[in-house]
C-alpha cells in the first residue's frame, strides 16, 4: 500500500536494478512524520493503537462499483500538518506506531488483482551503496532483511483487506455519522476538530440481536469498541496542543 504523503517515490524492488542497494537502519528523519496529523492503521492495529490514539473512520472514495468506501485511520495531531506525538526532540512520545510507518522506507503496491510487488522509496536517506545491510544476495536472491519485509507487508496488506470489508459493513448499516470534537484551550478559545467519522452509538444500540451477533462474530463488535475507548485520547491531544501553542509552535513542528 503506497501512501502519498510517505513514499515520495516509490519504485518496485529489482534484484538488478537495486542489487548492490543497502539500508542503514540507524539512518534516522522524521519531517514526513512531523507533518502527519493522521495515518492509516489496519484492523488488526485497533487493540494496540486505541491505547494511544484516538481511532476513527475518514471517506475514502468509491470503490470498482462506485460504492462509498471509508479507512480507519489513527489521529496524531488537531491540525493539518501537526503531528503532536513526536516531541521536540523528534521522538515518538507513544508507545505504538503504525505498521506502515515501521515498515518505511517498503511498501508493497498492488500490479493486478492477484499480484503484489515490494516497493522502496528510492528517496529515503537509509539507502546507499556503501553503508548498512543489503537487500540482495551475490546470487541475486533476496537477503533475510528482503524477505522479512516482504513476508510482514504481505500480512498487512491482508489485513488492509479486511479492514476494508469492515468499513463496507459499517456503511451498510448505516453506523457512521460526522465527529464533531470541541476543546477549551487554557486561553479560552475553542478548538474544534471535524473532518473525522465515528460510530453512532444510538444507531449501534439499535440494532436487532441478530445483527449485533454477527458483528461479534466476525470480529468488527471488538474493532467499534476499541474505537469507542480511544476517542478519550482526544483529550490528551488537546492538551499537548495547548502546550505546542503556549511553545509558540502552533504553525509548525518545534
Amino acid at each position: 500500500m503506497i501512501n502519498e504523503s510517505l513514499h515520495k517515490k516509490p519504485v518496485a524492488l529489482d534484484r538488478q536494478m537495486h542489487r548492490d542497494l543497502r539500508l542503514d537502519r540507524n539512518a534516522r528523519d522524521m519531517t514526513r512524520n512531523k507533518s502527519l496529523n493522521a495515518f492509516f492503521i489496519a484492523a488488526g492495529e485497533f487493540a494496540d493503537a486505541c491505547k494511544d490514539f484516538p481511532v476513527v473512520w475518514v471517506p475514502a472514495g468509491q470503490d470498482e462499483q462506485g460504492k462509498p468506501q471509508v479507512a480507519p485511520i489513527a489521529v496524531f495531531g488537531l491540525q493539518q500538518g501537526i503531528n503532536l506525538c513526536i516531541d521536540a526532540a523528534d521522538r515518538w512520545r507513544v508507545r505504538y506506531v503504525p505498521v506502515m510507518l515501521r515498515s518505511y522506507p517498503f511498501a508493497m503496491a498492488r500490479t493486478s488483482a492477484t499480484e503484489m510487488v515490494l516497493c522502496v522509496d528510492e528517496s529515503w536517506i537509509g539507502f546507499s551503496k556503501e553503508t548498512g545491510e543489503r537487500l540482495f544476495n551475490d546470487d541475486g536472491t533476496p537477503t533475510e532483511l528482503t524477505l522479512g519485509v516482504q513476508r510482514q507487508l504481505e500480512q498487512l496488506e491482508m489485513d488492509v483487506e479486511r479492514s476494508r470489508l469492515y468499513g463496507a459493513k459499517l456503511l451498510e448499516l448505516n453506523l457512521l455519522r460526522d465527529m464533531q470534537f470541541e476543546a477549551t484551550l487554557p486561553d479560552g478559545s475553542k478548538l474544534q476538530v471535524n473532518g473525522f467519522l465515528t460510530v453512532d452509538e444510538d444507531k449501534l444500540n439499535a440494532l436487532p440481536d441478530a445483527a449485533m451477533l454477527d458483528l461479534a462474530r466476525s470480529g468488527l463488535l471488538g474493532l467499534i469498541h476499541a474505537h469507542q475507548i480511544s476517542l478519550s485520547n482526544m483529550a490528551r491531544l488537546a492538551e499537548w496542543h495547548a502546550e505546542r501553542l503556549a511553545a509558540g509552535g502552533e504553525a509548525a513542528n518545534s
